[in-house]
């Protein structure tokens, strides 16, 4: 059997994940050549991650701690909101599962009826990874059954998988990308021609050339839906900082009068970003905020990166698959880039028409990214949507009638408490849950279910339960010292 020929147009963790992952799981199969210079460009933050993460990672057969020791990487527990819904308001969405349901009922109904009856606890208080989390504490391994992510380095990320991906054959080529070169009868592309006229063919082609999309929009015009109107941040400064003290195990988010910003701990730095609508914030006051902002020494200048919140209308066309930032992009308040890029290039492998149009496939394939981008799009608009804050930017959010499929969940939880997640969905009941209470959603009621346990047992179950939570944190070693002994960075 010939091998196809794929060729992946931009590096960066999209590139250089696709590369180790079709190197490693095709083989033979395939013949892969990547792409890349400087000027393709590979915008991104790209150093938080949500748990599926993992998942992927042992399909590329990566130890965890050589990959965390390579990249710098710090655990991650969480996402901490601060300011969202007030000033002055703070939580945590974490990882983990909240408290324990039943097939009448998830959770948080019994919590509500103990909170009436003056028996409960914060709702965090009944989450393993919520209180390892705030405590600052963490461990893996069969006596810690924590669910986590990662934050890292986003360059030595590209860095370390570009060496596996080279050992297992893949051929990179340094060259700027001169034009696309299509085929005259088919329309396919049928090779990237380079500054210098040499000619990269292939059979497929994967644009990993961020924002400016060579490949799919550029040479194919493909078009983008844009969600400016739900979302309107179209701007982020960038800078690295000196880590000042141990890493804790969770991201902040931290809501400024026109958008937020973040911070993600590393071993060896912290990366820093504000999240701003240029309608509300001027570039140079954003930046002057940041850098008031942000703790340690600066390590870089701060990076201006410009962008559209939206959706490639179709991430797959002809022989072109989009990823990334090509594809789309939602802001990355909840970590979900790479989990976007990942979960493509699953797909992909599964779905690749050696030999065949493949017209069924790409229509499965864009049908998924579709879906998959549009419930990310509506979990970071329930954080803007659901806000009380005086600022226009703020106002503007909540007034804003959001997409009927948020529209519904929000509906569903403030009517009864009752939040779902699909089959497809990617985030889960839990992450629903603490989101919506954090941003302030009262229910106007929920099930009775807890009302048919005698009395004081609800009481018992959850000081029991809350109990062998903080029990069990109290165990755990600091995040800063799992991380010296499992997984330390040289530099």
């Amino acid at each position: 059997m010939t091998p196809m020929r794929i060729v992946i147009a931009g590096g960066g963790t999209a590139g250089w994940l696709a590369a180790t992952l079709l190197t490693r799981q095709l083989a033979s199969l395939v013949e892969v050549t990547l792409v890349e210079s400087e000027e393709i460009g590979t915008v991104g933050v790209g150093e938080a991650t949500i748990p599926t993460i993992r998942s992927f990672h042992a399909l590329l057969g990566l130890d965890e701690a050589e990959f965390m020791a390579a990249t710098g990487a710090s655990f991650k527990l969480g996402i901490a909101f601060e300011h969202w819904a007030r000033q002055g308001d703070r939580y945590l969405h974490s990882f983990g599962e909240v408290g324990r349901s039943t097939w009448m009922g998830d959770f948080q109904h019994f919590w509500l009826e103990a909170r009436a009856q003056g028996a409960a606890g914060p709702i965090g208080a009944y989450c393993l990874e919520h209180e390892a989390a705030e405590a600052g504490r963490f461990a893996t391994g069969p006596d810690a059954p924590l669910n986590y992510a990662y934050h890292f380095d986003a360059g030595r990320y590209a860095a370390f998988l570009r060496r596996r991906s080279e050992a297992q054959g893949l051929t990179r080529i340094e060259g700027r990308i001169d034009r696309v070169e299509r085929d005259g009868q088919s329309g396919d592309i049928a090779a990237l021609v380079l500054g210098d006229r040499r000619r990269v063919e292939g059979d497929l082609f994967l644009d990993c050339t961020g924002f400016r999309a060579l490949l799919i929009e550029q040479a194919l015009g493909v078009g983008f839906e844009d969600w400016g109107h739900w979302l309107p941040t179209d701007r982020a400064l960038a800078v690295q900082t000196a880590a000042t003290g141990p890493a804790p195990p969770y991201t902040r988010a931290i809501a400024h009068d026109a958008g937020w910003r973040w911070q993600i701990p590393l071993q060896h730095r912290v990366g820093n970003g504000l999240v701003y609508s240029s309608r509300h914030l001027g570039d140079d006051a954003a930046r002057d905020r940041l850098l008031a902002s942000v703790e340690g020494q600066t390590l870089i200048e701060p990076r201006l990166i410009r962008f559209r919140t939206g959706r490639r209308l179709a991430t797959w066309e002809r022989n072109c698959v989009a990823l990334s930032l090509s594809s789309g992009f939602v802001e990355p308040l909840e970590s979900t880039s790479i989990h976007l890029v990942m979960i493509a290039l699953t797909r992909l492998v599964q779905l690749l028409p050696f030999g065949h149009p493949g017209d069924a496939a790409r229509a499965r394939f864009n049908d998924q990214s579709r879906r998959e981008i549009e419930a990310v799009r509506d979990f970071v608009l329930l954080h803007y949507h659901l806000n009380e804050r005086p600022e226009p930017f703020w106002r503007e959010r909540r007034k804003i009638a959001p997409p009927d499929t948020l529209a519904e969940r929000i509906a569903l939880f403030a009517e009864g408490a009752h939040a779902y997640q699909s089959a497809d969905d990617l985030f889960r009941v839990g992450s629903w849950l603490q989101v919506m209470l954090g941003q302030r959603l009262e229910p106007r009621g929920h099930h009775p279910l807890a009302k048919l346990m005698p009395p004081g047992q609800l009481a018992a179950v959850l000081g029991d339960l809350g109990n062998n939570i903080a029990a069990a944190v109290a165990t755990l070693p600091t995040h800063q010292q799992f991380l010296d002994r499992y997984c330390r960075s040289a530099s």
